[in-house]
């Protein structure tokens, strides 16, 4: 098995990016207001709370943006308005040749969207698919893999499809998002939509950013007192921006220790282990025999978070031991049996080695 993991920043990377962040905050918000909860309600001329106001625009200046919004639904919510901005009922949209995420296939049932499916690691045949199908009106692409296979680079798929058709292109940068150089955004397309929740902030804010002209439709749109993200939301969101960096350079690197030293021999029942996006970045141990079931449940018994909350959200600190996915599953329905998804969150290798190790003996 090939996998072809996105490059993650690294932790002099991570540092620079938090000083960028905080930066960025400096030259919205005077002293006294980063440091309060921020206000509430509609304010009108804005019909959003100042501080959220503010805060979007920090955000937008983090990614070179030219807008930003937050919105109620995560991460899911913020693809849902970001595809209603650019595309409309009926319309055909472009995407990568793969499972489609749930609640994004749901999205499109919702805004009665037309896929067209292209091969993004076959940039030639993606060229293709758009000479053939002049109609296609949008293009979603999505940052992390959808197959253990993908290895297609988000740049380069962002510059082939604007250099044949001039169509707004939605980025779905969840997982992605503080973890590499660029989003979307920064890569050429129009609009990038991620979860906060997934960058240690609150649950179901989503954020938007990129053109304005996408953005400010949402905004005139987004009207109920209801449907705005509060102040305190909003300072949130930047706390988590703040610290998500950091820790997510140090969980790369974990992940990396703890494949040298698997790779390395070091507990005898792993045959082999693999570094590999789905969604977030993890470690896919494979075992001799077939006993991650067993596996998994001595793991929970010692610490190991048995499901996510967020997938990387501020309440994951121990180091998730999961079922490998579906995608995986399709591959070969035999590694179910002997392979497990580990994501070390905010554990050390020590930690998750351990706890591997140790299960395997109540196992055997």
């Amino acid at each position: 098995m090939q996998t072809y993991p996105l490059s993650s920043l690294s932790l002099e990377e991570a540092v620079k990016l938090q000083f960028r962040v905080t930066d960025c905050i400096t030259r919205e918000f005077k002293g006294h207001e980063i440091l309060n909860r921020g206000d509430m309600g509609v304010v009108p001329g804005l019909n959003k709370p100042i501080t959220t106001n503010r805060a979007e625009k920090v955000i937008a200046r983090i990614f070179d943006a030219e807008a930003c919004m937050l919105v109620r639904g995560a991460g899911s919510g913020a693809i849902r308005l970001g595809l209603h901005s650019i595309l409309k009922c009926g319309d055909k949209i472009l995407i990568h040749k793969a499972p489609v995420y749930s609640t994004t296939r749901t999205s499109f049932e919702m805004l009665g969207l037309i896929q067209v499916e292209a091969d993004f690691n076959d940039l030639s045949q993606l060229g293709e698919v758009l000479k053939d199908n002049p109609d296609i009106k949008g293009a979603l692409v999505q940052y992390t893999r959808q197959k253990l296979d993908d290895s297609y680079d988000m740049e380069e798929v962002v510059r082939t499809i604007k250099r044949i058709r001039d169509i707004p292109i939605l980025t779905d940068d969840n997982y992605a998002a503080m973890k590499v150089r660029y989003i979307g955004v920064q890569c050429g397309a129009d609009l990038s939509c991620f979860s906060s929740f997934k960058l240690l902030g609150p649950e179901g804010i989503g954020i938007i950013v990129g053109k304005e002209k996408y953005i400010k439709l949402l905004v005139e749109e987004n009207y109920s007192g209801g449907m705005q993200t509060q102040g305190h939301e909003a300072l949130d969101v930047l706390y988590g921006l703040t610290y998500a960096p950091v820790a997510l350079a140090v969980q790369a690197q974990v992940n990396e220790e703890c494949v040298k030293r698997l790779k390395g021999g070091e507990i005898p029942q792993v045959k082999d282990v693999y570094l590999a996006n789905a969604q977030s970045k993890v470690l896919l141990i494979e075992f001799k025999e077939d006993i991650a079931e067993r596996v998994l449940l001595e793991a929970e018994k010692l610490g190991a978070a048995p499901n996510p909350v967020g997938a990387e959200s501020k309440y994951e600190i121990a180091p998730m031991f999961y079922r490998v996915s579906g995608t995986v599953r399709k591959i070969d329905p035999g590694l179910e049996r002997r392979m497990i998804r580990v994501n070390p969150m905010r554990a050390g290798a020590d930690t998750i080695l351990r706890i591997i190790k140790e299960s395997v003996e109540r196992v055997k």
